[in-house]
């Protein structure tokens, strides 16, 4: 093997059996940066004009092939070369290059990947185009290498959605050429001196296989059901559908196409909650400070919400203990642990030796004393102040003091819970969002005595659950459901105002929620926020607005979905305005003295917007928030708010 050839600063190179064998290491991801693409045009040149060199492999450092571009530069002057250009020259290039996918090849990444004439791929490799993530498409070529390769409907889906394959997927669809176990980089120099004595096989002149039209509508109108009118998966369809044109005119549509959507307004707000993202965990006071140690977490509650935290814990590699009152109720919420493993088994998220390994760290007990190997201890009992305290109490006498206690608590104040304990210090809020194995969105609920090291250790606990952590002080609702209540409230003036619950709803879908608040409310049902409303109506402030319509339904004994009535009526469980609820609506505001007015679409959802905003303001000015990039992520992640929008705190400026 030769001295090492320096070609930039992330990209270097060794000779091995005549090969050129190029190295990304661009830390943390491999992203193809400008100082990358520099590197790689210099070696390929290198490769090109050096008569001893047989052929080149590029590969990444670390366990990442290519990550991608680098999304710092977007909104950039673009430093030259484009990787369009690095990628032309690679496909172009006389010697044969090999890729070597050691890891994720994703966007950029995986479009370099195609350009290169043959893909070897270890078996932990994954590959993707989520450009439409990030409101673009791919720009370098991958809406025609991929149908090549693949055929149009594979690519379609692919792309659209943005979603990730696994490296066998990927070489069942002709996207690698093949895998290798052990050392990657020996098989692939191996394949390049082979290749550097054959014809070439470039992606770019391979014919695009004809597909059936019928198939190809289909494929896209249901990719594009779950775009909600984003402009990226549409382009996305029309290049990957219009690919079996001639390549070079399919490239340059692709580009002009990827540099219209990088400017958007819609792929500005993605790039911020994908920057949001990797702020929010970012917490400054805890630099340096170190979690406990967490192997065990007790759950206490094994109904819907603690059978789910205990599937995500169980897949996170946690032994889980499961606390339910009596052990009828503990083992009926094994098996509806059990029964939720079975279903990700059925869905190919769990093979069978994982769904093994899974239930053997799964025990239930109706016994406190059974929670003192714990380390963490979550409950997700009924809402209630004295049930929480009354449990917390007895959690004391029977965990350890370094023990974590955690509560799971929508609305109450877990400073207050922290209070009645003997260790407070030990006691955060883990808010989790139903079903809490599938939901994303994690609030982590800073209590006014919480020790730092426990905040550290649910960011952490957060983190091997794959949830979306977000800090929040304390206050009713913390920020989703303060915020949720705020955009309630000003959907219910609007109705005393004169809009009707299908305006409203048909408002917020035109803007991209996936579905109105009054339908999401007949789905949930209406009899648990009513019960609470009449809690609370002795401590209501009676000079504020209260609108009474939603308790009227009620009284009426609409519950939603459930009872075929709620803010619509639901004849064959279908969906449909009902003039009864009008007629309630209208009378209320007769009652009131108020004359309705029309609204149009863009006054509702600017009211409704401009609610969610004042919260979210209220919120950054308590301190109860860090950034407005958290609550748009709460926004979006717990709520529905379309991403594609940027949350709330974004939409407004």
């Amino acid at each position: 093997m030769s001295e090492v050839t320096t070609f930039s600063a992330t990209v270097s190179a060794t000779t091995r059996d005549g090969v050129l064998v190029v190295t990304i290491d661009n830390p943390q991801v491999n992203a193809l940066s400008a100082d990358v693409r520099g590197g790689l045009e210099k070696a390929l040149i290198h490769a090109e004009t050096t008569p001893g060199i047989l052929g080149l492999v590029i590969t990444g450092a670390g366990k990442t092939f290519i990550g991608g571009a680098d999304i710092r530069e977007f909104g950039k002057p673009v430093a030259e070369p484009t990787l369009p250009h690095v990628i032309d020259r690679i496909e172009a290039l006389s010697k044969p290059v090999v890729a070597v996918l050691n890891g994720a090849a994703l966007g950029g990444g995986l479009e370099l990947a195609l350009a290169c004439h043959h893909r070897i791929a270890s078996p932990a490799a994954q590959v993707g185009l989520p450009e439409v993530k990030l409101g673009i498409v791919p720009g370098a070529g991958g809406t025609q290498r991929l149908p090549r390769l693949t055929g149009i409907p594979a690519a379609l889906d692919m792309i659209v959605s943005g979603r990730l394959i696994k490296a066998g997927e990927a070489l069942s669809l002709g996207i690698i050429d093949e895998l290798a176990e052990s050392d990657l980089v020996e098989t692939a120099v191996k394949a390049a001196k082979i290749l550097s004595v054959s014809p070439l096989r470039r992606t770019g002149g391979l014919t695009v296989e004809a597909a059936d039209p019928v198939e190809i509508e289909k494929i896209s109108a249901r990719l594009l059901a779950k775009a909600r009118g984003q402009r990226a998966p549409a382009e996305a369809v029309r290049l990957v559908a219009s690919s079996i044109r001639p390549f070079d005119r399919g490239l340059a549509d692709e580009r002009a196409t990827f540099l219209a959507l990088r400017d958007s307004p819609e792929a500005a707000a993605l790039r911020h909650v994908f920057f949001a993202e990797r702020e929010a965990s970012k917490v400054e006071e805890l630099q340096g400070i170190d979690p406990r140690p967490v192997t065990t977490i007790g759950i206490c509650g094994l109904g819907l919400m603690g059978s789910g935290i205990a599937v995500a814990a169980l897949a996170a590699g946690y032994t889980v203990i499961g606390l339910d009152q009596t052990q009828e109720a503990a083992e009926t919420g094994r098996e509806r642990i059990l029964g939720l493993l079975e279903r990700n088994l059925a869905a190919g998220r769990l093979d069978q030796s994982g769904l093994h390994a899974q239930k053997s760290r799964l025990f239930v007990t109706a016994s406190d004393a059974d929670l003192a190997p714990c380390d963490l201890v979550i409950e997700a009992v009924f809402d209630d102040l004295d049930v929480k305290i009354e449990l917390f109490r007895r959690l004391d006498k029977v965990i350890r003091p370094d023990a974590i206690l955690a509560t799971n608590t929508s609305y109450l104040n877990p400073d207050e819970i922290a209070a009645s304990t003997a260790h407070p210090h030990r006691v955060l809020g883990l808010h989790f969002f139903s079903p809490a194995h599938v939901m994303r969105l994690l609030e982590i609920v800073r209590c006014r005595k919480t020790a730092p090291n426990v905040l550290a250790t649910g960011l952490a606990v957060a983190k091997k659950l794959k949830k979306l952590p977000i800090v929040t002080g304390v206050t009713e609702g913390f920020i989703g459901n303060r915020i949720f209540s705020a955009y309630r409230r000003e959907a219910e003036f609007l109705l005393e105002d004169g809009a009707l619950p299908h305006e409203i709803d048909a408002a917020l879908e035109d803007y991209g929620f996936p579905m109105g608040l009054f339908a999401v409310y007949d789905m949930a049902g209406l009899e648990i926020a009513w019960a609470r409303r009449k809690r609370q109506e002795a401590a209501r402030d009676p000079s504020e607005q209260y609108v009474e319509i939603a308790d009227r339904l009620c009284e009426a004994g609409r519950m939603g979905q459930k009872s075929g009535r709620g803010w619509y009526a639901y004849p064959d469980g279908k969906r449909t305005v009902d003039p009864d609820v009008t007629a309630i609506i209208e009378a209320e505001r007769s009652k009131k003295g108020i004359k309705p007015r029309v609204f149009s679409k863009d006054e509702i959802q600017e009211r409704m917007l401009a609610a969610m905003v004042a919260a979210g303001e209220a919120l950054l000015a308590e301190g109860i928030a860090a950034r407005p990039g958290d609550i748009d992520l709460v926004m979006i992640n717990g709520y529905a708010f379309p991403a594609h929008k940027g949350g709330p705190m974004f939409a407004r400026g």
